[in-house]
């Protein structure tokens, strides 16, 4: 397995690199969250000198920053970075340049970078100045946490994380009852917590109006990193008077529409602050590969869908769900209850699972497509 002969050292600041890479997840706009640590030892131990992850907004990089930090302790020192520094000439001088100006004598990278301006020429740039290079360390844990980038990247539409609260018996709701709970406050907690951590959160016009949801991010001190909301709506059925639409000025609002969706209804939603994305209908339905491939053209990265059953059959049978978060309550619905498209027993073809948690009293399983 890659990395697996890394020395420990190696292994647990790589480690602490991506941890601290996960706190701007969400808001670097069309670059990813690096973590980077620039680590010294002067023979009683390394420790760190500089530290940083991608600014909000995606400028200044993680490598710039923490060399900054770091000064004249960097020359001679170990660089951890979670992506491969970038090799390429933009609106400021190459990471890796940066890396070796500074007199970095070793890096160590996780994951790679597959944008064909960086994929393996930063490396290349590093050892062709004398620059010890050590890849792959902890890559997996690495491109977990940057899956937009690198979906975005190389399948030029999101990652597609489905969300689902199931009952005890598999049910993820009661029709004509609008929100009915399922989990307990820590599991609500986790996923306004992953709510923080993406670009922007989708629904249909089905949950839209059963439930009129907010989709804010409501965690103390995480309420600004509510992410864009989007709403499954062809025919622009959404009241003006829901929660989406009267927080719309406040929290970004985007709302699909068909070419035949009536002038009257655009003008409304509009004058509410709501944007409209014209969108392509195939049988009847919106035409979801192509929605997400103007989504990533929007600079969206990491799309968390929380749609009923009927958006997510939708794009579970379009094969576009990269990562599936499955919450599972103690209690039971019952026969009135929604089946969900979805649930232990019964995972698509593709995926394996990821990781198993307990928040509270209701059991996490999380799934990744293979």
């Amino acid at each position: 397995m890659p990395g697996a002969s890394v020395p420990e050292t190696d292994r647990r600041f790589m480690a602490a690199a991506i941890r601290l890479s996960r706190r701007h997840l969400g808001l670097t706009g069309t670059n990813p969250s690096v973590g980077c640590l620039i680590v010294r030892d002067d023979g009683a131990g390394p420790f760190i000198v500089g530290r940083a992850v991608t600014a909000i907004g995606g400028r200044p990089h993680a490598e710039t920053q923490a060399l900054e930090e770091a000064g004249e302790a960097a020359r001679g020192a170990t660089a951890y970075v979670t992506l491969e520094p970038c090799a390429h000439h933009g609106r400021t001088p190459p990471c890796a340049e940066a890396l070796i100006a500074c007199g970095v004598a070793r890096v160590v990278g996780a994951a790679s970078d597959p944008d064909p301006r960086v994929s393996g020429k930063g490396y290349a740039m590093l050892r062709t100045m004398g620059v010890e290079v050590v890849e792959k360390v902890l890559a997996e844990e690495a491109a977990d946490l940057l899956g937009g980038y690198l979906t975005r990247s190389m399948k030029k539409r999101p990652e597609v994380t489905l969300k689902l609260a199931l009952s005890a018996d598999g049910k993820i709701g009661v029709k004509g009852q609008g929100q009915v709970p399922i989990t307990g406050e820590v599991a609500r907690g986790q996923v306004h917590l992953m709510r923080a951590e993406a670009d922007a959160i989708l629904v249909g016009i089905g949950t839209a109006l059963a439930d009129d949801p907010a989709l804010t991010c409501r965690l103390p001190g995480l309420e600004a990193r509510s992410p864009l909301r989007i709403v499954l709506d062809r025919h622009l059925r959404l009241p003006a008077g829901s929660q989406l639409a009267r927080s719309a000025r406040d929290v970004p609002l985007l709302v699909t529409a068909a070419g035949d969706a009536d002038r009257a209804r655009r003008a409304v939603l509009a004058d509410a602050g709501v944007h409209l994305l014209g969108v392509e209908a195939f049988d009847g339905h919106i035409a979801l590969p192509e929605l997400l491939e103007d989504l990533a053209a929007r600079g969206i990265s990491t799309l968390m869908v929380e749609g009923g059953a009927f958006t997510a059959g939708e794009f579970l049978g379009e094969g576009l769900v990269d990562r599936l978060c499955l919450f599972i309550g103690s209690r039971e619905i019952g026969a009135a209850g929604i089946a969900s498209p979805v649930d232990p027993g019964h995972i698509p073809s593709g995926f394996r699972k990821r990781c198993e948690a307990r928040f509270g009293n209701d059991l996490y399983l999380e799934y990744v497509r293979a």
